[in-house]
């Protein structure tokens, strides 16, 4: 009976660590994220990555979920001004999206798989993947030209949501 009851406790103790390492796999989104303080809208005179966030080195597609990847650097207008309408829309979107936030110049070794496969070589880049791995969007550039404008990048989102 002992020998049963051991076996019992260790066939749910690695249970239980295959559930945890499933559920990290998928729930490393890049999480709060935030401007970063000191953006210029106008020049490319800031120097930090423009989005601030938790688990900003994830890089998994999350399975069962559409997936949003922003590619971009510090010293860039054009990323500063697409992050700060991704970050607009995030609060709408946290917990119904998986985001990831790929700083170029820092790309964690997570991330090197959705370089290779999504970047398209040009800042700001933003791709979208359905919860069945299918890409909706991956383009190069702003998607909109005023800045504030989030019409354009709301609706990419609301057809994957």
């Amino acid at each position: 009976m002992d020998a049963r009851r051991t076996f019992a406790g260790v066939c749910a103790a690695l249970a239980l660590t295959a559930m945890i390492g499933i559920a990290r796999s998928g729930a490393m989104a890049a999480d709060d994220l935030k401007l970063a303080p000191d953006l210029s809208f106008t020049d490319d005179s800031s120097s930090s990555f423009p989005i601030a966030s938790k688990q900003s080195t994830d890089g998994a597609l999350s399975s069962g979920e559409a997936t949003v990847i922003f590619f971009g650097t510090a010293h860039c207008w054009n990323t500063n001004r697409e992050a700060e309408r991704l970050v607009a829309l995030y609060p709408k979107y946290r917990g119904k999206m998986h985001f990831v936030i790929v700083d170029l110049n820092h790309v964690s070794a997570e991330q090197k798989p959705l370089v290779a496969k999504y970047y398209q070589g040009a800042i700001p880049t933003i791709a979208v993947v359905d919860s069945k791995g299918q890409v909706i969007y991956d383009r190069a550039g702003e998607t909109a030209s005023n800045r504030g404008d989030i019409s354009n990048l709301q609706s990419l989102l609301n057809s994957v949501h």
